[in-house]
């Protein structure tokens, strides 16, 4: 027989997959659900936990348990795209908002990841992703000025590899990437709509053109319930 929270939490988990509790709505107070299925605070609160744990609830203090939306975007771990490019395969409505654009000296990390000296201006290109009307990704960027000689907003809250490649006539060869989960920081919370969530999701980009030349670096900052990070994989013969 199973435990009477198991049974709750399966029986929560459809009413959120069929629509009765929407995203972003909050479910029933624990005191409710206690009434609901007539049993205790502890066994509800095991339940709620199963659900936040498995991603299908939000527990926010002085708000509740919230509603999240299962569905999740793929973003291919060993695929070097675009967010334009991604954004065609989501189908939905989708915004790219320009919030920083200049030329600045880099700090340490970023001159050592595109090999440029300490006296050496690069582009800083900071970007939030909006999907669906909520703000999800912030790109930080920084490139190389000796590649990417100019660049504008609009090219920005376009495509910078459109650019790069159809108009530079520069080949984007390959990247090397690093998957990190961090606090939020203070830029996070402010630009992302980050609904309560403690942690996000930091995917580090080192881009090479075809001569094997390092000429971007990004951090691209994701909110973790909205991505599932893909990748495939074949054993090799040793």
């Amino acid at each position: 027989m199973k435990n009477k929270y198991i049974e709750i939490y399966h029986e929560l988990v459809n009413k959120i997959e069929i629509g009765a509790y929407r995203a972003n709505s909050k479910l029933p107070s624990e005191h409710e659900l206690m009434e609901i299925y007539e049993t205790s605070r502890e066994t509800i609160r095991k339940a709620l936990n199963l659900l936040a744990q498995n991603g299908f609830i939000q527990k926010i203090q002085g708000k509740g348990s919230i509603v999240l939306d299962t569905r999740k975007f793929d973003f291919p771990i060993s695929g070097l795209v675009s967010f334009k490019e991604l954004a065609k395969q989501l189908g939905d409505s989708h915004k790219t908002h320009v919030e920083k654009l200049e030329k600045v000296l880099p700090a340490e990390e970023v001159k050592d990841a595109l090999k440029v000296t300490e006296d050496s201006e690069v582009w800083e290109v900071h970007r939030v992703r909006e999907i669906d009307g909520e703000r999800i990704i912030l790109d930080k960027d920084f490139l190389r000025t000796d590649v990417v000689e100019e660049l504008s907003e609009e090219i920005c809250a376009n495509s910078i590899y459109e650019y790069i490649e159809a108009e530079l006539g520069l080949t984007i060869s390959f990247a090397k990437k690093e998957i990190v989960v961090e606090e939020p920081d203070e830029e996070d919370r402010r630009l992302l709509h980050l609904e309560g969530h403690s942690n996000i999701v930091v995917v580090r980009n080192y881009v090479y053109l075809e001569d094997a030349s390092a000429f971007q670096y990004t951090e691209s900052r994701h909110r973790p319930d909205k991505f599932r990070f893909v990748d495939f994989a074949r054993r090799t013969r040793r």
